[in-house]
C-alpha cells in the first residue's frame, strides 16, 4: 500500500479526531462541530472536514460523544411477537427502512421486547430503558386502541414518534401513517373499471382501526358508485385458515371481486376459491393490502395496495429528530397515500 505522510499507519491505531484535524488543518473543536453542531461551519469548511473524516474512516467514539452531548444516538422500537398462524413482512421492511434513514442521520435503531400496548406490562420496557438512559427517543407501531405509551412518554417529556394514528382519544404527539382508505377506495375503481358491481369486502373484526380505516374506504368507494355493501363484507382475524373460511359466505353470495384488508386475508381467499374448484384471478378477482413478497409469487400473482415503507421510515425519524430538536414545536401529523400493484388477479370481468 502506498502510504502518505497524512495517511495513518496500519498500525497507529484506531483514527483519532485530533488527527482528523491536522489533516483538515483546522482545529479538535472544529471537527467536533462538523459532527456536533454543523450550523456552525461554513459551508466550504464543514464539506472539507466531513471529505477528511470520510477519507480516514473516522468514527467517533460512541461513550465519549454521548457523555459530552448527553445523547446516546439510540433510538428505540419495541418488537412484538407475531401471532401464530400470521405473517409480518411489511414490519420487516418497515424496520430496514427505519434503521437505514436512521443510519444515515447518525443514529441506531435498539429493539427491546415489548408486550402488547394495551397489557398491564406494556410501559416497562420503555421505563427501563429511559432509567439506564439508553435512548433519546422511540419510535412506536401498532398503535391500537386502548395504547398507553403516547401519554406516558408526553408526561415526561420523552420525544416519540408513530408509525399509525391513535384510533381513539385525543391524538397525541407527532405520527406517520399511511391512508388505507385511499387504498382500498383505490382498488374499488380499479375493480369497477373492469366491469366488477358484486365487489365483496373481506377485513378484519371491527375494532381495529387499521382494519376499520381500510374497510372504510371500500364501503365509501361502494356507495359512491351505488353498489350494494348489505351481504358483501365478512370477517377474519389476520389467518390463512380463518380467512378462508370467512370467505365460503362471500362467494356463495356471487361476489366476483373480494378486496381483503390484508394479503395474509387474500391467500385465505385462495385457498377458498380452490376449495370450491374455482381460480383466483379467472373465476373471482382478488386485491389484497401490503405487497408482502408473497403477492409476487402466488399464482396467478396478487393485485395489493403497496406501503410506501421506505417513505414511512425517512418520515418517522425526520419527525422524531424534529422533536428531538424542538420539543415545543406542534404535533406534525403525516398521511402518505399507498399505490395498486395490479398483478394477473384482477383482470377484467368475462375475460
Amino acid at each position: 500500500m502506498v502510504r502518505t505522510p497524512n495517511t495513518p499507519s496500519p498500525k497507529a491505531g484506531p483514527v483519532t479526531l485530533a488527527m482528523v484535524a491536522r489533516r483538515a488543518g483546522v482545529s479538535p473543536q472544529t471537527v467536533s462541530n462538523a459532527l456536533n453542531s454543523p450550523d456552525l461551519l461554513r459551508p466550504e469548511t464543514l464539506e472539507r472536514v466531513r471529505r477528511t473524516i470520510d477519507e480516514m474512516g473516522y468514527r467517533p467514539h460512541r461513550a465519549a460523544q454521548t457523555l459530552r452531548t448527553r445523547s446516546s444516538k439510540l433510538i428505540g422500537y419495541g418488537i412484538r411477537p407475531t401471532a401464530p398462524g400470521a405473517s409480518a413482512p411489511v414490519m420487516d421492511r418497515f424496520l430496514h427502512a427505519l434503521s437505514q434513514t436512521a443510519d444515515a442521520a447518525g443514529y441506531r435503531i435498539l429493539l427491546f421486547a415489548s408486550p402488547p400496548p394495551e397489557g398491564p406490562d406494556a410501559l416497562d420496557g420503555y421505563e427501563e430503558l429511559l432509567d439506564l438512559h439508553h435512548v433519546d427517543g422511540f419510535v412506536l407501531s401498532g398503535t391500537d386502541r386502548g395504547d398507553q405509551r403516547q401519554a406516558w412518554l408526553q408526561k415526561r417529556d420523552v420525544p416519540f414518534v408513530g408509525f399509525g394514528r391513535m384510533w381513539a382519544g385525543r391524538q397525541i404527539g407527532d405520527w406517520v401513517d399511511v391512508d388505507g382508505a385511499s387504498g382500498t377506495d383505490a382498488a374499488v375503481e380499479h375493480l369497477v373499471a373492469r366491469g366488477h358491481r358484486k365487489i365483496a369486502f373481506l377485513g378484519w373484526p371491527r375494532g381495529s382501526g387499521v382494519g376499520d380505516d381500510r374497510a372504510e374506504g371500500w364501503q365509501r368507494a361502494m356507495r359512491r358508485h351505488g353498489l350494494p355493501i348489505r351481504s358483501r363484507r365478512a370477517y377474519s382475524v389476520d389467518d390463512i385458515t380463518s380467512a378462508q373460511a370467512a370467505a365460503v359466505p362471500l362467494l356463495e353470495a356471487g361476489a366476483t371481486a373480494v378486496i381483503a384488508a390484508s394479503d395474509m386475508l387474500a391467500l385465505g381467499c385462495y385457498h377458498a376459491l380452490r376449495e370450491r374448484g374455482a381460480v383466483a384471478g379467472a373465476d373471482v378477482a382478488v386485491v389484497g393490502f401490503d405487497d408482502s413478497p408473497t403477492a409476487a409469487l402466488l399464482s396467478p400473482g396478487l393485485s395489493t395496495v403497496a406501503q410506501p415503507l421506505e417513505a414511512v421510515g425517512r418520515e418517522c425519524v425526520r419527525l422524531l429528530l424534529a422533536r428531538m430538536g424542538e420539543p415545543g414545536r406542534a404535533p406534525e401529523r403525516v398521511l402518505l397515500e399507498p399505490s395498486l400493484v395490479v398483478r394477473h388477479s384482477t383482470p377484467a370481468l368475462g375475460d
